[in-house]
């Protein structure tokens, strides 16, 4: 019997991820500290009804929280509006790193085969091939996985 995990639950990974030990009990997406883990999840609980979600007053959209909210409006702001193409974004990190897009810089490389990466998680991911880690464990089967969506899809499937 599979039984649904409690919302309020917040754990710790017991295997090693570093830079994102805090996991959500409900979807298992992983974060870096415990706060942005009690941010997210507000998306999971009881009293997220579209009565208690905030609205974008420019497009609509729903939030869970006044804090993602603010964020989003960046979009309609221009604050970080891209110069080549227009397209705007929430934060400068996004922005940042959609304009890679038009550049073609790729500012992280491989120590072991050089090959280069536009982001930081781009250039961890890959290099899992080289150690072999695979620090995403399904808890049903005896089974690890290198990237957290092949854990996903393969409990999907």
């Amino acid at each position: 019997m599979e039984t649904e995990p409690d919302t309020n639950d917040i754990r710790k990974s017991s295997h090693s991820n570093k830079a994102r030990p805090y996991f959500c009990t409900v979807c298992k997406k992983r974060f870096a500290t415990k706060q942005s883990l009690k941010h997210h999840k507000v998306r999971h609980t009881d009293e997220h009804t579209e009565e208690n979600l905030h609205s974008c007053s420019q497009c609509e959209k729903l939030f869970a929280n006044q804090h993602y909210m603010k964020k989003h409006m960046n979009v309609h702001s221009s604050k970080y509006k891209c110069t080549d193409c227009g397209k705007c974004f929430r934060c400068n990190r996004d922005l940042t790193k959609h304009r890679r897009s038009h550049s073609g810089e790729k500012p992280f490389e491989c120590t072991v085969c050089s090959k280069r990466f536009t982001t930081s998680g781009e250039l961890v991911v890959h290099s899992r091939i080289h150690t072999g880690e695979k620090p995403y464990k399904c808890h049903e089967r005896d089974k690890t996985f290198s990237h957290s969506g092949n854990l996903r899809f393969y409990v999907v499937t």
